[in-house]
């Protein structure tokens, strides 16, 4: 059948289907309470207001064929958009794009499946030509409207994320904090570690931290993320091992030493490990052989070489403190050995002792360290603590 000129007037037309927009929207509301769930599930405040949106499509069609939008297609385009592109906004967080498109193609459908009933068979011809436009056109508006809500709505949680991982790094937490937190999907009700490296390059944040938190996700770990310098910071959350944790992430991280702090009990403690990862990672180069990723307690001589007066502290209350309070005399022992260039024998010589009683002591000594004087990495940890712990003046208490 041949379709008249789209120039021919259109006004009978227009006004039969004007008339009949009542009809046509009581029609689209009808199968919308048939056919989707999600409708059905709506308050009725929001029904309504998705009632209004269909109506008002209707009527935007309608108009959009009377100005004839065969030779302004321009001009429809703006139009379908300021009908269409308004209801993502208006109903946001409460029917998703998927939704949107729901909406849309079953109001043209309506419009469609009662033309024939409405016009004369000519007309209704024309008008069906017209729907598949408007519904091209229609489509593309939603589209356009959700990529830039989506493109905003991306730039706000990455500057809100940003802020959340500088207050932990600044020590600023608060229940402003643990809000913003909770905006940006953060879940995470367990321990916190922060993981701190350089940052690749010839990579997008967005792509970047998408990354991180699908290997986060992966591993049932929450994940926060941010760009400082050259410097990537991430936050996991619900650690129960910050190494393996680190080592979820570590790959993608840039060259050069990736580090993980302690585990805190929540985000709000978690300015500590963020602490004790930024000094671990700044003191690094100071073992060049250290795994990747490292433990921040694992550069604890590093750290206190490079000024950090927490590592300093803990190598004294944690190390020396222990030795100097034990029974025996592990710290002539150890000084004796470590004297000695690690001989046994030397030191049982120095001491006039046994060379069991050295290797006894020896053992007792990392007992209660936890660090072992025969292993070189923990031999220098216990030095810069002997050192420290002199400085110090401090002396432990003798143990029964």
């Amino acid at each position: 059948m041949a379709l008249r000129d789209p120039a021919v007037p259109r006004s009978r037309v227009s006004e039969t289907l004007q008339r009949a927009t009542g009809s046509l929207s009581t029609a689209a509301m009808g199968r919308m309470e048939s056919d989707f769930a999600w409708f059905r599930d709506l308050s009725a405040q929001d029904r309504s207001w998705v009632g209004s949106i269909v109506q008002a499509g209707i009527r935007s069609f309608v108009d959009w064929y009377r100005e004839d939008a065969v030779q302004a297609p321009g001009a429809q385009n703006a139009l379908a958009a300021s009908v269409f592109g308004a209801a993502p906004r208006a109903l946001a967080g409460v029917i998703n794009l998927q939704h949107t498109v729901d909406l849309v193609r079953l109001s043209i459908e309506v419009v469609e499946a009662n033309i024939d009933d409405l016009l004369e068979p000519d007309d209704a011809a024309t008008v069906h030509a017209a729907v598949l436009r408007y519904a091209r056109e229609v489509a593309f508006a939603a589209a356009e409207v959700y990529a830039r809500a989506a493109e905003v709505r991306g730039a706000w949680d990455a500057r809100l994320e940003a802020l959340v991982v500088d207050a932990v790094l600044r020590a600023e937490t608060d229940e402003s904090l643990l809000s913003r937190a909770s905006a940006l999907g953060w879940s995470a009700g367990g321990q916190v570690a922060v993981v701190l490296g350089g940052a690749p390059v010839r990579r997008t944040e967005t792509d970047l931290f998408d990354d991180v938190r699908r290997r986060a996700r992966s591993a049932g770990m929450d994940a926060l993320c941010a760009v400082q310098g050259d410097r990537l910071v991430v936050l996991l959350g619900g650690v129960t091992d910050p190494r393996l944790a680190a080592e979820t992430v570590s790959p993608l991280f840039g060259d050069g030493p990736v580090v993980a702090g302690p585990v805190a009990a929540d985000l709000a403690g978690a300015h500590a490990s963020a602490r004790a990862a930024a000094s671990s990672h700044r003191a690094a180069s100071g073992w060049p052989d250290a795994p990747r990723p490292v433990l921040s307690d694992e550069l604890l001589p590093e750290r206190a070489l490079a000024g950090d007066g927490h590592a300093r502290r803990h190598l004294v209350e944690a190390v020396y403190l222990p030795l100097t309070g034990a029974r025996g005399t592990m710290i002539d022992t150890l000084t004796a050995y470590f004297g000695s260039g690690s001989s046994i024998e030397a030191t049982a010589r120095a001491l006039f002792v046994h060379p069991n009683t050295v290797r006894y002591r020896l053992r007792q000594a990392g007992e209660t360290t936890g660090y072992s004087p025969t292993h070189p990495r923990d031999a220098f940890t216990l030095q810069i603590a002997l050192v420290l712990g002199r400085q110090s003046g401090r002396t432990g208490t003798p143990a029964d």
